[in-house]
């Protein structure tokens, strides 16, 4: 790998792992919901469709590490391992096999159709399938609770408009970085 190469993958990463921290201000507390609706998963899906699988998994990594280090970059500002170990733990886990599934599966990034349905399975699938039984487990002690796996339904909605956002943004900055490095190349 060059020295190029080497310092992309990590700029990507970085700027991916900083847009998680902001997104996760962006957040909405309703009292019959398990856990807050936020920005995240739309920081998980265009991870997913801009980068590389090893881009997006580095981004999102680093954005866990920097969260137990102590940094305030999950939900609201909140850090630390006991924030991870808690109830929105597994969706933060997630995050990380969200973005690399959707990165895996959306070719070059810039096929609207295949993009979107890769953030439906990536960004939706794979983070609710860590997240809700991690949910269930740390709200009664079972990997299943029939009410708590139904009140995440109520975030399908949202991560719907989230997917189609995604898929938007991020095919258009995808076909912009594929005409920038193929411009370069020349």
């Amino acid at each position: 790998m060059t020295r190029n190469k080497y310092l992309r993958d990590m700029m990507y990463a970085a700027i991916f792992t900083a847009l998680m921290a902001v997104l996760g201000w962006i957040s909405i507390t309703v009292p019959i919901l398990p856990a807050p609706i936020t920005g995240q998963t739309l920081g998980v899906m265009l991870a997913g469709i801009v980068l590389t699988p090893k881009q997006a998994g580095l981004s999102m990594a680093t954005y866990i590490a920097l969260g137990l280090a102590g940094l305030p970059v999950f939900q609201k500002g909140g850090a630390g391992i006991a924030y991870l170990l808690g109830p929105t733990g597994g969706f933060i886990i997630g995050f990380l096999v969200g973005a690399v599934v959707i990165s895996l599966l959306k070719g070059n990034g810039q096929n609207v159709l295949r993009t979107g349905i890769s953030c439906i399975v990536g960004g939706i699938l794979a983070v609710y399938a860590i997240g809700i039984p991690w949910l269930c487990f740390e709200m009664t002690g079972s990997l299943f609770s029939s009410s708590h796996a139904l009140s995440t339904l109520a975030f399908v909605p949202g991560d719907i408009i989230k997917v189609c956002v995604a898929t938007m943004i991020g095919v258009r900055v995808s076909r912009s970085l594929e005409y920038q490095l193929s411009a370069q190349d020349l």
